[in-house]
């Protein structure tokens, strides 16, 4: 489902400037309470698997700027990657990001759908503008995601001739995100304390990313094994150690 608002035919003029210092952030609450632990979950794998660059910029409910026929916009998106920025001073926090003045294009962003008004998926191109038309034709962002936790549901589109066309899934219900060159589908099952149908990576040959925890207890395990093998061969372990 796309929504479809008031629609203009006037193509936007598009300039990339800093944030005017006395401009305010948008501070909206979470519309959906799985929001900041999928988007933790999403950062965690990459994290874990040594994905993320240095000089990569990921972020969520974070702003990402445009200047649109002099007017500043601003969108925060659930979650979003860029690959390459340029670098603060010590100790400074980002709180926004503008593309193509402080580093490169953002590649992908993602949307979780909020029960309500399902504005991630608005073609409104008139102010406020609609957050599909935004990261299509403002920020042109190469790779949209936007997921229904509800259903669930996972859609990815890929921006092809100046337009957004939805990705079909493979056999096993993922689709390919080249910025990484990993699969993202739906997983259930249990992230520590929570329960539920959470986005997760895999590679070119089907292996599942491990998030930290599940990282951290796969090398305990071989070390038991170890260990336990060890042992059968006669090997005083403690004496090693």
């Amino acid at each position: 489902m796309v929504v479809q608002i008031s629609s203009s035919s006037t193509t936007p003029n598009v300039t990339w400037e800093a944030l005017p210092a006395d401009f305010v952030l948008p501070d909206d609450p979470v519309e959906n309470i799985q929001q900041p632990p999928l988007a933790a979950a999403l950062t965690d794998a990459l994290g874990a698997a040594g994905r993320i660059a240095p000089i990569a910029l990921i972020g969520s409910n974070f702003g990402l700027v445009a200047t649109v026929n002099k007017q500043t916009v601003v969108k925060a998106p659930d979650w979003f990657f860029v690959p390459q920025v340029h670098g603060v001073a010590e100790n400074t926090i980002r709180h926004s990001y503008t593309p193509n003045l402080e580093g490169a294009p953002i590649s992908v962003v993602m949307e979780f759908l909020s029960n309500e008004d399902y504005s991630e998926l608005s073609v409104r191109s008139t102010p406020p503008y609609g957050k599909l038309y935004f990261y299509e034709q403002i920020l042109q962002v190469p790779t949209y995601v936007t997921y229904d936790p509800y259903e669930p549901k996972l859609e990815v589109r890929y921006l092809l001739n100046g337009a957004y066309e939805t990705q079909a899934a493979d056999a096993s219900g993922r689709v390919r995100i080249p910025e990484f060159d990993l699969w993202l589908g739906i997983w259930p099952g249990e992230r520590p304390g929570q329960t539920m149908n959470w986005l997760r990576w895999w590679d070119e040959a089907g292996n599942l990313l491990l998030w930290s925890s599940e990282q951290a207890e796969y090398e305990r395990q071989r070390a038991d094994l170890l260990a336990a093998k060890l042992r059968e061969l006669g090997v005083d372990i403690d004496r090693l150690t």
